[in-house]
């Protein structure tokens, strides 16, 4: 028999049996499916967090004090005064692969303008800051270097401190506001940014110079942290090492001693949710193609009643001259019209699954091209591996037994 009979055979046998061919299909269907929409979900994912992240600002690194040990007690991070202005000094003057550079303190407070307050953090930064965070004002404008070096009790507010303290909708900018009772003058607001990847209300923020956050509210000499912004996204492993050897030399640190520091960039933030994101994506896909080893499965089943239901056309067409590799191909061929027409199906209920649960779950979603390939590629394979053992069976019957079966 020639291949287009062998096709027109087993075309026509799928046809006849549209109601067992279709249940047959439905868990290859339901496997691609699933596949497309969990790979699609965790790409989504890893696509917005990389997004979030990036708007937080790429580049930047952020070096904190180290933990220390003391008394045989391990002592809380937060603790430590290991950072001071000298070490952000150092890291400005020789450090050639940032563009812009802070420090910054912080402490929590009440903000009070009138009648009204609202608890909130208090940042102590210089200039480069809003830069280095990819924040705009919105109105107003930033603080100067004149008034960092004297200590000026003036702030910027994020857009909920101003929804809270100024809720009749008055201009923040040349108000006097109060935190923890020291008098700030509002210069300028800041762009409203919303919620970040933790929940963080990135608007809930006063940023004032951090000489006024260290003297006037923290009443300390000692940095809290010191971020910088990398020449770029690409530089930032090699920056965090020169940063780490900038500040080894100012600790007098030697090669058998830890370090009291701590640098990192948002690239390591970002590697570290992308592979939760992708262990998550693997766990669902593993899940999703138990589906689809499901499906084949019933294949296999079904052709195998089929062989049986079929057993007399069989004998009939090898008494006729019909050789065993003629019948293998025919239900080989059944086999896997059914694995890739369902395959078929599968990808069109699955990239319409990904605009259901991006429209109206709002769920971030991105279908990568080998994901449908890779689906396809498996319900060929599936195909072909459980419709082998049926059409090996059809291929192998006696033609004479296979005339007398009832």
């Amino acid at each position: 028999m020639r291949l287009l009979n062998l096709l027109k055979i087993a075309f026509k046998a799928i046809v006849l049996n549209k109601t067992r061919t279709l249940l047959t299909m439905l868990g290859i269907i339901i496997g691609v499916a699933s596949v497309i929409t969990m790979l699609a979900i965790g790409e989504g994912s890893k696509e917005s967090i990389r997004t979030t992240i990036s708007a937080m600002g790429s580049n930047m690194i952020t070096v904190r004090p180290g933990s220390d040990v003391r008394g045989g007690v391990k002592q809380d991070r937060s603790a430590m005064e290991t950072l001071k202005l000298n070490d952000y000094y150092a890291i400005k003057e020789q450090a050639n692969l940032l563009t812009y550079i802070t420090p910054l303190v912080n402490g929590g407070g009440q903000v009070i303008s009138g009648s009204n307050n609202w608890p909130s953090t208090i940042y102590g930064v210089n200039q480069d800051y809003l830069k280095i965070k990819v924040v705009d004002l919105q109105s107003g404008s930033m603080f100067t270097d004149a008034e960092v070096k004297t200590a000026a009790k003036v702030a910027l507010i994020g857009q909920t401190v101003v929804d809270n303290v100024f809720p009749d909708g008055e201009e923040p900018v040349g108000k006097m506001i109060r935190f923890n009772n020291i008098p700030f003058k509002v210069i300028g607001v800041l762009e409203e940014k919303g919620e970040n990847t933790f929940g963080q209300d990135q608007d809930d923020v006063v940023i004032a110079p951090y000489t006024t956050v260290q003297k006037r509210i923290l009443a300390i000499t000692h940095l809290e942290s010191i971020v910088a912004s990398a020449v770029s996204e690409d530089k930032a492993p090699e920056a965090v090492l020169q940063v780490s050897e900038i500040l080894r030399a100012q600790h007098k640190i030697t090669a058998t001693e830890e370090d009291d520091f701590h640098v990192r960039s948002m690239e390591e933030l970002i590697s570290t949710f992308s592979s939760t994101s992708e262990m998550l994506t693997i766990l669902l896909v593993a899940v999703a193609g138990i589906s689809l080893l499901i499906g084949g499965i019933g294949i296999m089943n079904i052709m195998y009643v089929s062989v049986k239901e079929r057993t007399k056309e069989i004998g009939l067409r090898m008494a006729v001259g019909a050789k065993g590799a003629d019948i293998l191909m025919q239900f080989l061929i059944e086999a896997i019209l059914i694995s890739i027409t369902g395959g078929l199906l599968g990808v069109i209920l699955g990239l319409a699954s990904t605009v259901f649960i991006e429209k109206f779950l709002n769920w971030p979603t991105s279908v990568a091209l080998y994901s449908i390939i890779i689906s396809f590629a498996v319900c060929a394979v599936t195909g072909i591996f459980f419709g082998w053992y049926p059409a090996r069976k059809a291929s192998a019957l006696d033609p004479i037994t296979a005339l007398r079966y009832e």
